[in-house]
C-alpha cells in the first residue's frame, strides 16, 4: 500500500510542477495565475485537457505545441520531473506512510508541501530574471508566520526565537519599503534575506547555515569556471560586473533542498 501512496505522492508532485512552471512564467508579467485558463504562450490558444497532463503531455507531443507546432521549452519538463522526484524523496525520508497517517503527519506534509512550493517558484522566477518577486517573498512570510502559529500550538514550540525571525523580517521590509521610495525598485538583495530568513524558519538554523555555505561555493565554482571560460578565450574579465548576473536566489533554492534531504535522510537512516 505505501508504494501506491508515493506513487500518488509523485504524481501530485509533478502537477504541482506544472503549477510552477505558470507561476514562473506568469508572475514576472503580473498576469493571474489562479483563474486565467492556461494557454500556449507562442499562439495563445487554450490548452485542453489532454495538453495539460504533466510529463506525459510533453512526451507525446514531442515537446510541441499541438496547435501551432512551436517547440515547447525543455524547463517546463524538467521542472515537473524534479517536482514529482522532490516530493517523493521529501515524504519518503519525513516517513510518511498509510499506516502514520494522523493530523500532525499531514499538517507536516501540507506545510512541507507549500513551502516546496514557496523555493521551486522563487528558483524559477530568479534563474530567469534574475528577481525575487515581492509577491512570492509575501508567499513565504505570510506562510512562515501560519507555520509558527502550527509550532507554537500544537507541538508547544517555543515563541521567543521565532520572535526574533518576524522583528527581522518587519526591518528588512521597511528596509525594501525605503529602497522602493527612493529608488523605485525592489532590493534583490532583500529578497535574497527575506528568502534565507523563511528558510531558516522552515529547516532551522543549521540547514540554512550549510546552504549559506553550499550557495557560497557553487557561486564561488561559477565565478572560477567563468574566469577559465574567459582566459581560453582571451577576454578581459569584469568580475564585478558578471557577479551582478549571479542567481543566488536561485543557488540558495538547490543548496537549501539538497541540504534538507541530507538532514532528513540522516535523521531516518542514522538517528
Amino acid at each position: 500500500m505505501d508504494i501506491l501512496l508515493y506513487i500518488l505522492i509523485f504524481i501530485i508532485g509533478t502537477l504541482f510542477g506544472s503549477f510552477f512552471t505558470l507561476a514562473i512564467y506568469r508572475i514576472p508579467k503580473k498576469q493571474d495565475i489562479t483563474h486565467t485558463h492556461s494557454y500556449c504562450p507562442n499562439c495563445n490558444h487554450k490548452l485542453g485537457f489532454l495538453d495539460l497532463i504533466p510529463v506525459f503531455s510533453y512526451i507525446f507531443l514531442r515537446g510541441k505545441c499541438r496547435y501551432c507546432k512551436e517547440k515547447i521549452r525543455p524547463r517546463y519538463l524538467i521542472i515537473e520531473i524534479l517536482s514529482g522526484i522532490v516530493f517523493l524523496v521529501v515524504a519518503y525520508l519525513m516517513d510518511i506512510r498509510i499506516d502514520n497517517l494522523n493530523y500532525m503527519t499531514l499538517a507536516e506534509g501540507a506545510f512541507m508541501a507549500l513551502y516546496l512550493c514557496f523555493l521551486f517558484i522563487m528558483m524559477g522566477i530568479d534563474k530567469e530574471n534574475r528577481r525575487v518577486e515581492k509577491s512570492v517573498s509575501m508567499y513565504g512570510i505570510i506562510l512562515s508566520i501560519a507555520y509558527i502559529v502550527y509550532l507554537c500550538v500544537v507541538e508547544n514550540a517555543s515563541i521567543y526565537r521565532y520572535i526574533i525571525y518576524l522583528i527581522f523580517i518587519i526591518l528588512i521590509l521597511i528596509l525594501d519599503t525605503i529602497t522602493l521610495k527612493k529608488y523605485a525598485k525592489n532590493s534583490y538583495v532583500h529578497g535574497v534575506i527575506l528568502t534565507a530568513t523563511t528558510m531558516a524558519i522552515f529547516t532551522g538554523e543549521y540547514v540554512t547555515i550549510n546552504t549559506i555555505i553550499m550557495t557560497s561555493l557553487m557561486v564561488a565554482f561559477n565565478l572560477l569556471l567563468h574566469k577559465i571560460k574567459n582566459i581560453r578565450k582571451r577576454v578581459r574579465i569584469e568580475e564585478k560586473n558578471y557577479g551582478k548576473d549571479i542567481r543566488y536566489g536561485f543557488y540558495l533554492g538547490i543548496s537549501n533542498i539538497l541540504n534538507m534531504i541530507f538532514v532528513l535522510a540522516w535523521y531516518k537512516f542514522f538517528i
